[in-house]
């Protein structure tokens, strides 16, 4: 992590192979890290991504597409292991579905080494989606969160799920509760509760996040906004109308706008801070809804736009 590092990232770069209209696929650099990184730095914020990339003509390109965006690479690991593919696939309302080749791919293959430059005790330490779930890699991410939050840094966690690939739920939800013992903020969205918590009320779901230590849960509810718990307060913002090319990167870009205004409020976030970060990130999540792609929109794209109306908080 760069000592100017407001954020640093830890987790996957994964290639994005979607298909045109014409049936022929291109790829794209993707990812939940890798998006929510380059996500902070077209926000302006200092952002450092630890990822393991391939050596390969697909790794280099995802190397080459964060080095672009500004996203600080310096401690990034290179490694001659194939680079994860997902095959994504849009529905008729741009909402994508996704197959993973992960098999000894790049991205689940940490040293503890390798991990030791986000234990820092500065700034917000991010991680979330595969990196968090397959092994071997996993445990020594989960090790490094918890040397991480021992050392002063805030900790945010977003489990993005993908079913078929990190076991049953009851297996899922146990590490990821565990995950959120680790964190101060816990970011998810509405179908991984669904998926985790069968049955629950997604405000019992941000409760128990908060019962089990985490300081802020927020869950996304797609063209709903988003609802927030944090002490005693509850908070719900909606989102804007707008016409949706497709949500590839929708989670990655809300997260973003999320982290890039706490990490300006500082250590300490009050009311305030929460409610304007949740405004801005509904924001920066629908602008990137109106573009192709993991498409995230600069800091000034956002200059005047309506952040989707005044955050709701109550008790």
């Amino acid at each position: 992590m760069g000592d100017d590092a407001a954020v640093t990232v830890l987790g996957e770069a994964v290639v994005d192979l979607v298909q045109a209209p014409d049936g022929r696929f291109a790829a794209h650099p993707g990812g939940s890290p890798l998006n929510v990184a380059v996500g902070l730095a077209r926000l302006g914020v200092p952002t450092t991504l630890l990822a393991r990339f391939a050596t390969s003509r697909f790794g280099r390109q995802l190397r080459t597409h964060a080095e672009t965006n500004g996203v600080d690479l310096r401690h990034a690991v290179d490694t001659d292991d194939p680079a994860t593919l997902a095959i994504a696939a849009l529905s008729d309302d741009g909402v994508a579905a996704y197959d993973f080749y992960v098999n000894g791919t790049a991205d689940w293959q940490w040293r503890d080494e390798e991990l030791s430059p986000a234990l820092t005790g500065r700034g917000i330490l991010h991680t979330g989606s595969l990196a968090v779930f397959l092994s071997p890699g996993a445990d020594r991410v989960a090790d490094a969160l918890r040397t991480a939050r021992a050392q002063g840094t805030l900790v945010s966690v977003d489990p993005n799920i993908r079913p078929g690939l990190i076991g049953t739920p009851a297996e899922a939800r146990t590490r990821t509760e565990h995950l959120v013992r680790l964190a101060h903020l816990v970011k998810a969205s509405e179908e991984d509760v669904a998926w985790l918590y069968p049955g629950w009320p997604v405000e019992d779901v941000l409760r128990h996040w908060q019962d089990l230590g985490v300081t802020l849960a927020v869950v996304t509810l797609g063209a709903g906004g988003a609802v927030a718990f944090s002490g005693t307060r509850g908070f719900r913002q909606p989102a804007p109308a707008i016409d949706v090319v497709d949500t590839i990167g929708a989670g990655d870009a809300f997260t973003a706008g999320m982290l890039a205004e706490l990490s300006r409020a500082g250590a300490d976030w009050s009311d305030e801070d929460i409610a304007a970060a949740l405004r801005y990130a509904v924001e920066v999540a629908a602008v990137t809804c109106t573009r192709a792609g993991a498409d995230p929109p600069y800091r000034h794209e956002l200059r005047g736009r309506a952040g989707g109306g005044e955050s709701d908080a109550s008790t």
